[in-house]
């Protein structure tokens, strides 16, 4: 099968080298900023090498998320499709606002272009609904097999939710306070536990449907549109990977669909899981951090 798929695809096609330049840009920018820029920004610290390997790790979940062999797979199998999302959506946004200073953004506060509609959307509730409202109606038959054959769509898209999964995760990782409204380390929990509950309805539609919801994965016409968009200009379409002897999806298209869902449901209770319990920990530690009563005697010398 692994060596089907790669004789299948061009070099081009598997690796999405455009990707890999411009996520490489975003590298050689926080680096930029990050080391011999740092002293432009008001209260600039020195970034911990663990903040560095944070947002890169983010970048290479992006890179795997919109671009390389498991976005083309996903153009195949819906199981990793879904998979490819998990990592996008899931893991990417935390990985990233770990990584980035915050006196970086706290330059950005300034401007009332960024403050004011964050004053709305910077809401928990936003960021709760938006992210969610958007998971389910992508998955939605209609919606699924209209944006995965329509490439404008589906970029502005997957723009559109991976900028609420940045809202979402902004009230568990609130890199800059004043951009953020701060949730108490219980509320946080209950928050990813909200989170965890309305990401399941499509999780659920998804793994108990009947029979395939998607014609992307089961219309040989649907599929050549959508897998059209994926290759380079002028490539020919590899209809036999799709059905016959030399198709590539070893499993069946419903089988392979609640897979898909099975690993998204995994996925997001793993990562919610992860971050429940370092909540957690911030909050035993707080709790257990020792009270310092003041000496009053020593701060009013005058009373005996």
């Amino acid at each position: 099968m692994i060596e089907q798929f790669f004789s299948s695809f061009t070099f081009r096609t598997i690796w999405t080298p455009e990707l890999i330049v411009v996520l490489l840009l975003f590298s050689s920018l926080y680096f930029a900023i990050t080391g011999p820029l740092r002293y432009h920004f008001k209260d600039s610290e020195k970034v911990p090498t663990k903040k560095k390997v944070y947002f890169h790790l983010g970048l290479i979940a992006v890179y795997f998320g919109f671009g390389g062999p498991l976005y083309v797979l996903g153009h195949l199998m819906i199981s990793m499709h879904m998979f490819s999302m998990a990592i996008v959506y899931l893991i990417a946004p935390p990985l990233l606002l770990l990584g980035i200073p915050h006196w970086f953004l706290q330059t950005f506060w300034k401007f009332s272009i960024v403050r004011l509609p964050l004053k709305v959307l910077g809401k928990p509730l936003m960021g709760l609904i938006l992210f969610n409202a958007m998971f389910s109606f992508y998955h939605l038959p209609f919606t699924f097999d209209r944006l995965m054959t329509n490439s404008g769509l589906h970029n502005i898209y997957q723009l559109g939710m991976l900028f609420a999964a940045f809202l979402m995760w902004w009230h568990i990782i609130p890199v800059f306070p004043k951009m953020a409204e701060q949730l108490t380390e219980l509320k946080k929990i209950g928050y990813m536990f909200a989170n965890g509950v309305l990401f399941t309805p499509a999780c659920v539609l998804v793994i108990f449907a009947s029979g395939p919801l998607y014609a992307m994965y089961t219309d040989v016409n649907t599929w050549s549109i959508a897998m059209g968009y994926c290759l380079p200009a002028g490539s020919d379409i590899p209809y036999e990977l799709f059905s016959g002897e030399n198709a590539l999806p070893p499993l069946s298209p419903q089988h392979d669909q609640q897979f898909g869902g099975a690993i998204m449901k995994v996925t997001q209770e793993l990562v919610y899981g992860v971050a429940i319990g370092y909540t957690f920990k911030q909050w035993w530690k707080r709790e257990r951090k020792p009270v310092v009563i003041p000496n009053f005697e020593v701060m009013n010398p005058d009373i005996k």
